[in-house]
């Protein structure tokens, strides 16, 4: 009799896994708390899934030799708790699909920067002509891809929340960008249970594979300091020259692991500010690690831009320049924003709160936001937070309402920038559903 296995949850991740898993002849059940989206529900129908939705229903699920969790399904639910009590293992949708390929494993986790630094990174490996798939946080599921795909690399984007329910899965070269307070309302607002379900990228790790971290960041820096790591670390720094790593040195990229080397001008890269020359570094780095030739980097690296939703440019409406910076929904990643751009700014920001500390904000806010718009069901902690300033702040609810309120208060030379700092989750769909929401209702001044 073949083995059973129960899904939880019918998003992106939980749908491949049930795909992938039926592949290999096993016995799936998929349950969804909440109604399952159309396009998900067919594929199942289709594909002759049992399935159920809008409920739990515990009889069938703790019948299960094994529990793969969508990664959006808490710990402290009450089937999980349920699922624990009974004993049954659950696993993450990663660590599942990695039994099943036997490709080059690059994984890069962080509070900010994975899309991005994800999309370089299969963006060189790929202009250099490997065999080389995008999946996990971006674009189609691990499992799916590994279902349809028979890649010899995978770039992986991956979240605290993938971590947390892995016992096999290592990849060759794992990458921290930052760790920065996120998602405190998942880990009982306790940091550093946030810290180690990120470091838990590495804990299958050996000395031959590798870690790649930021470090000017003092959270990664104290945790390897004070753990025994057995990877190979390297690492990158804007603000120090590594005999081993990635640096900036006059006004150039420099990335040197021993006898490979590689450079460039910072001005020949169209990505802008800061956070993306850690991105980048980062990228390179895993470039060279990969043995790609310099020539495909720099090409590479010199056509990449800005990715929807993260710092992009919209459009000028006579002097006012809009941004749409939707995919930031922590507050690390705002900060990068209202340090890039110039004053004076007019800052919408709010949604789903995830216990964040706006505090890092506030010397950028003093000096550079003209204006604060609120864009949330509940935006009574943010507005606590940010009261103390003597800025105007203006309540909204909708889209439609933020943005024209944005133009009625602007100027020219002014920039309105949507940079949440929260995540989407109570007005909108997703983020990608808050940006272009954000650029249709600029497009309909």
């Amino acid at each position: 009799m073949a083995e059973k296995i129960v899904i939880l949850g019918a998003g992106e991740s939980g749908i491949g896994a049930a795909l992938l898993a039926q592949s290999k002849n096993f016995n799936v059940f998929v349950s969804d708390i909440n109604l399952i989206k159309e396009n998900y529900k067919n594929i199942l129908i289709k594909n002759h899934i049992d399935f159920e939705e809008g409920k739990h229903s515990l009889d069938k699920i703790l019948k299960a030799d094994l529990i793969i969790k969508s990664p959006g399904i808490s710990n402290d639910s009450d089937v999980v708790k349920a699922i624990k009590e009974k004993g049954i293992k659950i696993v993450s949708e990663i660590e599942f699909a990695y039994k099943y390929t036997n490709a080059f494993i690059i994984a890069i986790t962080g509070s900010n920067g994975k899309t991005t630094t994800t999309h370089i990174t299969y963006t060189i490996l790929k202009k250099a002509g490997l065999n080389v798939g995008v999946a996990g946080n971006i674009g189609n599921s691990f499992a799916l891809s590994v279902l349809q795909n028979n890649y010899d690399y995978y770039v992986l984007e991956v979240s605290s929340f993938q971590l947390e329910d892995i016992f096999s899965f290592k990849p060759n070269i794992a990458i921290i960008l930052n760790i920065t307070q996120n998602h405190l309302n998942r880990y009982n607002y306790n940091f550093n249970e946030y810290v180690k379900a990120k470091f838990n990228i590495i804990k299958n790790q050996t000395s031959n594979d590798y870690l790649i971290y930021c470090k000017d960041d003092k959270t990664i820096t104290t945790y390897l300091n004070n753990n025994k790591i057995q990877s190979s670390l390297i690492p990158f720094s804007l603000t120090e020259k590594l005999d081993i790593g990635g640096f900036v040195e006059n006004d150039k990229l420099v990335v040197k692991l021993n006898k490979k080397i590689f450079t460039m001008y910072i001005n020949e890269l169209l990505l802008e500010g800061k956070h993306n020359q850690y991105n980048t570094l980062a990228a390179s780095i895993t470039a060279k690690l990969c043995d790609i030739r310099n020539q495909f980097i720099r090409d590479a690296l010199s056509g990449i831009t800005s990715l929807e939703h993260r710092m992009e440019r919209v459009m000028k409406i006579k002097g006012v320049e809009f941004v749409n910076d939707s995919k930031a929904t922590s507050v690390n990643a705002t900060w990068y924003a209202l340090e890039y751009f110039k004053p004076p700014i007019i800052w919408i920001a709010g949604g789903q709160d995830k216990g964040n500390d706006y505090s890092i904000l506030y010397e950028l806010i003093e000096k550079k936001v003209k204006a604060i718009i609120c864009l949330g069901k509940d935006n009574s902690r943010l507005i606590n937070a940010l009261k103390k300033f003597n800025k105007p702040i203006y309540e909204t609810k909708s889209m439609e309402e933020a943005v024209r309120i944005a133009y009625k208060i602007s100027s020219p030379g002014d920039t309105v920038l949507l940079s949440p700092a929260c995540a989407s989750f109570d007005l909108f769909e997703n983020f990608e559903d808050r940006g272009r929401r954000f650029k249709k209702a600029v497009r309909d001044i």
